[in-house]
């Protein structure tokens, strides 16, 4: 009966010691190593007293020494566990003393993944001359050329607040070793997407801006058009600021890059105009755009010059049942010019024949169609400049202007189709800490339609915008 308390109070010990040995509040005071030490020496005194003991017969000292050789192999095997468990509390101690900085984190793989983005609010009031913008309406949220009202009463002021220009983006990279670089990007915000009223929730439904895939020199997925420069892209408060001016396009793309050089092959969609004056969206291209483009840099800015290359094509069922295709050209030259120690100049001019959707928001369409069901491209050319001017650290201004002309072929459109449209703005940031700009916002922008008739939009906006 003694012999088998001695024998239990030998397991209780030795499980005590083991779970003492893995525990934090252990390991704060101690390293494993002189814990496993401890844990050894306990375990052989233990043995030694149990080889001790008086008055065993040689069959229960056969018995005890088989306890012995039991009670060894238990505490090797609790032994190894407690290294494996140190192993692993280093490997995790690296990972995090190797975590990134905020703004990002990894995984225990070989994929790490990054988050930044930013909270926008805007507060907006705007009178249009030529009618009333719907109200909760995107249009007036952001400029948009070819929707200002045209032919009815002047508006007064209406005023709008919205977030939903904030926007949210994710990326990875995983490494494949030295000789390759995989990466993705998803770029999600609330704009141009139904959701909520005014009334109660003013929810906006998020959307994908971009999501691609880059490995080495390609990418794919949904990206800005090759055909655009972003970096020339004036400091504006409104969503792009000179958006009659300027190629702005994102879509599924596959795109190669070597050096300055981009070859890109690009989503195709053809838009028309109908001999109504409306527009139609065929969806029977056969061919992908193509887009070549060179960019240059150095101390002095940045400068790109592209061309694109499309066929343009409708089929039996859209029109006056005619299989047609025309092809249509352009070219941009864009750039971020460095003026001083800290002013820029920024500009882009375009011209080219079929270009319609990949300009100001699609201000006029591809092409027109003739009588006979066959294509004709419609010519189009436009351009904007503007100068950034830092007032001082912390505040800084920018004064642009844009312009958009297109030969309609007006026999073909009727004369109710946009002609012209130009816009210019001027406003003021203030940067009060590195991540949060302040800004006021002044803009005046018109629309004129072939008839001759025009209507024309007044801005004010304030803007508040925290980056991260």
């Amino acid at each position: 009966m003694a012999e088998g308390k001695v024998r239990n109070g030998i397991r209780v010990a030795l499980l005590t010691a083991t779970c003492l040995t893995a525990s934090p509040a252990l390991a704060q005071e101690a390293s494993v190593d002189d814990r496993l030490d401890r844990l050894e020496a306990l375990v052989e005194g233990l043995i030694e007293r149990l080889d001790a003991q008086p008055g065993a017969t040689e069959q229960q000292q056969s018995a005890l020494l088989a306890e012995r050789e039991q009670i060894r192999a238990q505490s090797e095997a609790l032994l190894a566990a407690t290294q494996d468990l140190q192993t692993r509390q280093d490997d995790l101690a690296q990972q995090i003393a190797a975590s990134p900085p905020s703004g990002s984190a990894s995984t225990p793989g070989r994929t790490t993944f990054s988050y930044g983005g930013y909270v926008k609010l805007d507060a907006i009031s705007q009178r249009t001359s030529g009618g009333q913008l719907p109200n909760n309406s995107i249009l007036r949220d952001f400029l948009i050329p070819v929707a200002i009202p045209v032919g009815g009463d002047a508006s007064g002021f209406d005023t709008d607040f919205s977030a939903r220009q904030t926007r949210f983006l994710f990326k990875t990279e995983t490494d494949v070793g030295t000789e390759h670089k995989l990466k993705s990007h998803i770029e999600l915000d609330f704009n141009v997407t139904g959701g909520g009223n005014e009334r109660i929730s003013n929810s906006f439904v998020p959307r994908i801006r971009q999501a691609f895939i880059t490995y080495d020199n390609w990418t794919f997925g949904q990206a800005w058009s090759t055909f655009q420069n972003v970096g020339a892209l004036p400091d504006s408060l409104d969503f792009i600021g000179v958006t009659p001016g300027t190629v702005f396009d994102r879509q599924p793309l596959i795109r190669y890059t070597n050096g300055g050089l981009q070859l890109a092959v690009e989503q195709p969609e053809t838009v028309v105009t109908t001999p109504a004056g409306a527009r139609l969206e065929a969806g029977d291209d056969q061919l992908p755009d193509f887009v070549a483009r060179y960019n240059w840099g150095g101390d002095w800015g940045s400068l790109t010059a592209t061309g694109i290359v499309r066929q343009l094509h409708i089929s039996t069922d859209d029109l006056m049942g005619v299989d047609d295709s025309a092809f249509g050209y352009g070219l941009s030259v864009s750039g971020k010019l460095k003026v001083g120690s800290r002013d820029d100049f920024r500009f882009m001019a375009t011209a080219g024949d079929g270009l319609g959707r990949y300009i100001g928001l699609n201000l006029v369409n591809d092409a027109a169609i003739t009588g006979t069901g066959e294509l004709d491209p419609i010519f189009t050319y436009s351009g904007f400049a503007a100068y950034r001017h830092y007032w001082s650290d912390g505040i800084r201004s920018t004064i642009a202007g844009s312009y958009f002309k297109a030969d309609n072929p007006v026999l073909l459109t009727t004369g109710q189709v946009t002609d012209e449209s130009w816009n210019a703005f001027a406003n003021i940031i203030w940067n009060p800490v590195d991540p949060l700009d302040i800004g006021i916002e002044l803009m005046h922008a018109e629309r004129i339609l072939e008839d001759g008739r025009s209507g024309n939009l007044q801005r004010v906006q304030v803007s508040t915008r925290y980056n991260f």
